[in-house]
């Protein structure tokens, strides 16, 4: 693993951009885990949603509660007169619990490529982050979301006509991918009228635990996702007093709960060869498999964490093309 992370190779541009947002990150995080939000804001570039469709996609926002500013983001096809019925992707974003947010340029544009790619209707959370507002908060958001589209959300001014909520997939790169995970077991025991989520579509899933991992000693000098900031994030999401083998954290581990007995939809979990989290999300996907679940793994050998973001990857057209296989697939054993 050391060897091929000496011998990646990446474009300038997405280089520079890694450096800018290790950089970044890093100065927001204070010492005493806290963050200057006031600096982490003024270099969270935003875009504001799609006034005049770009490339086929409009998108808009929509206010859930706003006395906790809990909102989403909606991208959708500007063809309104086509008969097809596109799945529903509700889509929940990484950065450790602590920053970004549905109009994070970084995530606008990956939305709306994912939207436009699938193609699927996306709805992208704005969940409370952390430390101001420790765990369970994003995982209670996650779940109030899928209550408000299921409880009448979707008859709300400009929601696409062609939205089959019963083809909802839950999704998420890195911390997203946690609360996406726990937004499931949320639902287990409630009963959806119209929401049917089929599938979870979990991106380099951001779990961990006490015990280092091998990958975590081997890829100390990959790119972002280093055992300090995640250590750092860690301490910034949990509640006062927990330790990383807490079950929101090391899902698998001497704490968690066992999830043999939850209906838990399909899931396909993507990793790649180059991120310290590797292990921990190939033991989150073999607890899976050990719980009876219907999972499935895709790695990309060269890929490092947030590669999903970057266009210019050799990577993401792969990673496009699994995550639209996997779509396609759940949606076809649910019409059959």
């Amino acid at each position: 693993m050391s060897d091929a992370l000496s011998a990646l190779r990446l474009p300038w541009k997405v280089k520079l951009m890694l450096t800018a947002i290790a950089v970044g990150t890093d100065i927001c995080c204070r010492s005493d885990v806290s963050v200057n939000r006031f600096l982490s804001n003024l270099l969270d570039l935003k875009s504001p949603p799609l006034k005049k469709p770009k490339n086929g996609i409009k998108s808009f926002d929509v206010t859930v509660d706003s006395s906790r500013n809990l909102w989403f983001r909606l991208y959708a096809s500007t063809s309104e007169f086509t008969s097809e019925s596109l799945p529903l992707i509700v889509y929940f974003h990484g950065g450790g619990f602590v920053y970004m947010a549905p109009d994070s340029k970084l995530l606008d544009d990956f939305c709306q490529r994912l939207s436009r790619e699938i193609p699927a209707v996306v709805i992208s959370v704005n969940y409370r982050l952390a430390p101001e507002h420790r765990c369970p908060c994003q995982y209670e958001d996650a779940f109030d979301v899928l209550k408000f589209i299921d409880d009448g959300g979707s008859a709300i001014e400009g929601f696409p006509a062609n939205i089959d909520l019963k083809r909802c997939f839950l999704a998420g790169d890195s911390a997203g991918g946690n609360i996406a995970h726990h937004a499931i077991l949320k639902s287990a025991d409630h009963e959806f009228r119209e929401l049917e989520i089929i599938g979870v579509i979990s991106i380099q899933p951001f779990f961990g635990g006490e015990q280092e991992t091998e990958s975590e000693r081997k890829l100390i000098k990959a790119p972002l996702s280093t055992k300090d900031r995640t250590d750092w994030y860690w301490k910034a999401f949990l509640p006062e007093g927990s330790d990383r083998d807490h079950p929101s954290v090391n899902i698998f581990g001497p704490n968690s709960v066992d999830i043999s007995k939850v209906r838990f939809p399909a899931i396909k979990v993507l990793v790649g060869g180059l991120d310290p989290l590797i292990d921990w999300q190939k033991r989150y996907y073999e607890g899976l498999k050990r719980s009876g679940k219907e999972a499935y793994l895709t790695e990309y050998p060269n890929a490092f964490h947030s590669f999903y973001g970057f266009p210019e990857l050799a990577e993401w057209r792969l990673f496009i093309k699994d995550v639209t296989d996997f779509v396609a697939d759940q949606c076809l054993k649910k019409s059959s």
